[in-house]
């Protein structure tokens, strides 16, 4: 008899886990090791938002044109993390997960060493390569190394946390290296990173790949990969010039067509990117709806609230970080609260939950003014609501990855990390256009924050309507 995909559940999404496992030694630097590249990727979004101000004078990027700093990284590593993904599953994560650190490290030396807006796009650009190699790769092999149930939940809490704090210790040290150094010290502290980690990874981490050696799928990879360049291309191309151009438009409808023909091709391929019966999943479908807004919505905060505190307050980039360094301690907190909420009441309610709970204090946002006290306010918020965020992030990929076989994991990661990097990705052209080209900054940054806090609210809404029927 066939198997219902769309309403097949695991019950490890919504039974409590039976205890917090404890990890073994080897574990524990495994974990270190996947975990230490996740937080250098995030650390690379992070370090250099408080930097963009100083760094647009300095290379001559106008406002508008900022937020390529962040999407010439975007772009690469959402565009190819599929392809990769399955490149892996095809030659070997470790080697692939090597590949990547070793590109990452030194696409942020050509980032240091910038002499003019191309040149330090290139290494942007090259840095989100090397992510897009390391973060599925990265996610396979720790899905794998740990079974599912409270030791994967444990593990994605703690990856969930480091995530989250790399990225608040990229705000504090970003806006420290910048008032001290300069924007450029905040790019060789990637290179240093990425120096510490690689040689530290061959000797703890096993080969991993499918043991059936899928062939890769060429037309898929070409489709999607060229699909989401083509809309990424549009959305942050009308950040600067509007949707009225001949070639927004084109890449535009160009990335519609191909990644509606992606779809086609994936539904008769023998190996496929991404295996639409998983789609058919309620829990992979909503979770991952789920992750797509927690991850757009909260990138696009921090990017307005970035301008508003220095451009509108007037604080340093010192200040501005310390304003986002408190999301550090709470979310450190989340991580560690986050495995045992879900063990309580099941991944898809904390899910939900924390999706709310970030767009009510989003909303909370559009009491900012020019009054120095909305400081206070928007450190508070951000804080409070990067608490939600870090237990969507961990309830999603739990969701996610829940009732998936060991040879489908690389599919099911894919999916996570590909969520993960495209939300990344759309949220800031998409949104945050409206706050660097409006006339009146304050006024746009109000826009923005209504618009995330509705789209929140709404995904947390649907969500658990979705995943509430993948129940019954």
């Amino acid at each position: 008899m066939a198997i219902d995909t769309t309403t097949q559940t695991s019950p490890a999404a919504d039974t409590a886990a039976p205890g917090i496992p404890r990890l073994s030694t080897r574990d524990k630097l495994v974990l270190f090791v996947l975990c230490a590249a996740q937080f250098m990727v995030a650390l690379d979004f992070s370090v250099l938002n408080v930097a963009l101000p100083g760094l647009g004078r300095d290379l001559g990027m106008n406002t508008s044109a900022l937020q390529w700093a962040v999407t010439a990284f975007a772009l690469p590593s959402g565009g190819f993390l599929l392809l990769f993904g399955r490149v892996g599953d095809l030659f070997g994560r470790r080697r692939l997960f090597l590949a990547g650190l070793a590109l990452f490290g030194a696409a942020s030396l050509l980032s240091t060493l910038a002499w003019d807006p191309a040149s330090f796009l290139a290494g942007r650009a090259l840095q989100g390569l090397g992510a897009a190699a390391i973060v599925p790769t990265g996610m396979s092999l720790l899905t794998t190394t740990f079974p599912e149930g409270p030791a994967r939940d444990r593990a994605l809490g703690i990856s969930g946390t480091l995530l989250s704090l790399g990225f608040t210790v990229g705000m504090v040290a970003g806006g420290t290296l910048t008032d001290t150094f300069g924007w450029r010290s905040t790019m060789a502290l990637l290179t240093l990173f990425a120096l510490i980690v690689l040689p530290l990874a061959p000797g703890l981490l096993p080969e991993s790949r499918t043991p059936d050696r899928p062939r890769l799928d060429v037309p898929g990879a070409v489709t999607v990969t060229t699909g989401l360049l083509s809309l990424i291309y549009a959305l942050s191309t009308a950040a600067d010039h509007g949707f009225g151009r001949p070639d927004v438009l084109a890449a535009l409808a160009a990335g519609l067509l191909l990644l509606a023909a992606f779809v086609l091709v994936e539904s008769r391929s023998a190996a496929p990117l991404v295996s639409l019966p998983m789609l058919r999943r309620r829990t992979v479908a909503w979770g991952n709806i789920g992750g797509l807004v927690t991850f757009s919505m909260m990138s696009t905060i921090v990017f307005v609230l970035t301008l508003y505190l220095q451009e509108i307050l007037g604080l340093s980039a010192f200040e501005t970080g310390l304003v986002f360094g408190f999301q550090g301690v709470l979310s450190v907190v989340a991580g560690t609260l986050a495995p045992k909420v879900i063990g309580r009441l099941g991944a898809r309610r904390t899910l939900v939950g924390s999706l709310a709970g970030q767009g009510v204090l989003t909303a909370s946002l559009l009491l900012l003014n020019t009054h120095v006290w909305s400081a206070w306010l928007a450190t508070a918020a951000v804080a409070l609501a990067s608490m939600c965020h870090l237990g969507a992030i961990i309830s999603y990929g739990v969701t996610v990855t829940s009732g998936v076989p060991d040879a489908e994991q690389g599919l099911a990661t894919g999916l996570v990390t590909s969520t993960q990097q495209v939300g990344i990705t759309v949220g800031i052209p998409l949104l945050g256009v409206l706050a660097t080209t409006s006339g009146d900054l304050l006024s746009g940054v109000h826009t923005v924050i209504a618009l995330d806090a509705a789209i929140v609210l709404g995904a947390a809404l649907l969500t658990g309507l979705g995943l509430r029927r993948s129940r019954a």
